[in-house]
């Protein structure tokens, strides 16, 4: 991928996360079922320095054809000074996350430093993210502390720019 010339240098370190990425990915948790999901990503920016970041997830059956809508986030990805990262997370189920993290090149790793949750969203408590540029593919995974459960894998993917 090019840069743009016009890129806000704050950017440069997160750059190859922009534009739209779709794929697979895997979940469970020990209070649910282990599911597949379809996911899409999209990273823009508008020429600011912060990137604008959705994410829709779907559940899969098991020849891969959307069953129902399932997860949906909205935020921003705010580059700071010496590769530190902070990402503010919407939930429509009742959740506000504020992330802080590190850029080691094409490897992005985020954990939670404030969960907000409305009365009637589920408990949850805590999260970990990792992203990381593989071969041209965006792979990433959560780990996710909820319903009284310790931090622990949640769901991961692997996506494809498209």
């Amino acid at each position: 991928m090019e840069l743009r010339p016009d890129l806000p240098p704050q950017l440069v370190p997160i750059a190859f996360l922009i534009g739209t990425w779709q794929g697979v990915g895997v979940g469970g948790y020990p209070t649910i079922d282990e599911f597949r999901f379809g996911q899409e990503i999209t990273f823009s920016e508008n020429g600011k320095p912060f990137l604008h970041y959705i994410s829709h997830t779907w559940l899969l059956d098991e020849e891969g054809n959307q069953v129902r809508p399932l997860a949906q986030e909205t935020g921003y990805w705010r580059p700071q000074a010496d590769q530190k990262l902070e990402v503010l997370l919407s939930h429509p189920t009742g959740y506000v996350e504020i992330y802080l993290g590190e850029v080691d090149g094409a490897k992005i790793e985020l954990q939670t430093d404030v969960v907000a949750r409305t009365d009637t969203a589920k408990p949850y408590t805590a999260g970990h993210r990792l992203y990381g540029l593989v071969d041209g593919e965006l792979l990433w995974a959560f780990d996710m502390a909820a319903m009284d459960q310790p931090l622990q894998p949640h769901i991961s993917a692997t996506l494809r720019r498209v």
